[in-house]
């Protein structure tokens, strides 16, 4: 397989440069360092060469850092001085932000090609920005209203009435019905939002389906990545606060609220009716039941089950979900009868390993 020494296989990924370090650091918010070098691309410490550009923002990397031979280096002041004599160390307290904006200085986003492909079907009365992209086989609904650079997908559907601020992304084979959405909105391939919420009445016959009449408002600056779902509203919205990112097969049923900049990670599902406060956080295969209210700056550990409301503040793990501290002196509790019910059966004392399990059980108990 052909396989590229750096990053941004030139296939896939538009390049610009090669950049001198001086804009490098204004990129990242560090300080200029001596000298006019000019580096051609990004790359992980392990395979970056002398004229690319790497980051550190993880001290398990260390090693990898001091042996790196990369053109320059972010890193943090406290990893400044391990940078090896051979790179310009870039310093600045966000190595992470600065790697993202100087991997977009050099790889910036496909430009826009505006206009409406042939093999688009846009239907009356839909209003398309000039400046906006239609991709092949794209279907835009009656009365839609796309805004100025926007990029609808191969294959993508907006449906009837849709409204869409100005430079949003919609992905290949992605559909979006009775739903507005904000500016800069990115939806990924495949992403589903407006469709029928998970609602019915229960009758001795069976079940009656309930109209979802609501819709789904997706406020600025969203993403929603691959596959997700969002239903619409039952009578009421179903909201996605502005900034908020939601990972890959992410399930968002109908009337659920997202306040500002929430992180939903992959398979989590948040039932209906929940409002989240800003700034929430809920970790990979999540399940929230529905009707609950989620304090702002909570997490919600990865497979917690969240049955009932999260004060503000407050990190739960486990199912049923509990403060962390909470589930972790329960662990210690069952840890330790277990290792004394594996002694009385052998008849004997604990066994050195039976011994530490029960220890780290209290030390992470008193760590909290």
């Amino acid at each position: 397989m052909d396989t590229p020494a750096t990053a941004g296989d030139p296939r896939f990924f538009a390049r610009t440069g090669p950049h001198p370090v001086a804009v490098l650091a204004a990129a990242c918010g560090a300080d200029a360092p001596a000298g006019d070098r000019l580096l051609r691309g990004v790359a992980p410490l392990q395979s970056a060469g002398p004229e690319e550009i790497s980051f550190l923002d993880n001290r398990r990397y260390l090693p990898a850092l001091v042996a790196t031979r990369a053109g320059a280096v972010i890193v943090h002041p406290d990893q400044a001085a391990k940078v090896p004599a051979t790179a310009l160390a870039l310093v600045t307290k966000e190595p992470y932000l600065g790697w993202a904006r100087v991997a977009a200085l050099f790889h910036p986003p496909a430009p826009l090609r505006a206009g409406i492909h042939p093999h688009a079907l846009v239907e009356p009365g839909a209003e398309i920005d000039p400046t906006a992209e239609i991709g092949p086989f794209a279907v835009v609904g009656e009365g839609a209203r796309i805004g100025a650079r926007c990029r609808i997908g191969a294959g993508a559907v907006i449906g009837a009435g849709v409204t869409m601020g100005p430079d949003c992304r919609v992905g290949a084979h992605a559909s979006v019905s009775h739903a507005m959405l904000g500016a800069r909105v990115y939806l990924y391939p495949g992403v589903r939002i407006g469709q029928e919420g998970f609602g019915f009445a229960i009758t001795d016959r069976g079940f009656v389906t309930v109209p979802q009449l609501g819709r789904v408002i997706v406020e600025d600056d969203v993403e929603v990545g691959a596959n997700s779902t969002i239903d619409r509203g039952s009578a009421q919205d179903t909201v996605i606060g502005a900034g908020s990112r939601l990972d890959n097969l992410v399930q968002i049923g109908h009337n659920v609220r997202l306040g500002r900049c929430c992180v939903i990670v992959s398979q989590a599902g948040i039932s209906g009716s929940t409002v989240l406060e800003d700034f929430v956080m809920v970790g990979g295969q999540g399940g929230l039941t529905g009707h609950l209210h989620i304090g702002r700056k909570a997490r919600i550990g990865a497979q917690a089950g969240v049955m009932a409301d999260v004060a503000a503040g407050t990190e739960v793990v486990g199912s049923p979900a509990m403060p962390v501290r909470d589930f972790f002196r329960q662990v210690a509790v069952i840890r330790r009868l277990v290792a004394e019910r594996r002694a009385q059966a052998s008849g004997g004392r604990l066994s050195a390993g039976d011994q530490a399990t029960g220890d780290r059980g209290a030390e992470r108990t008193d760590s909290d």
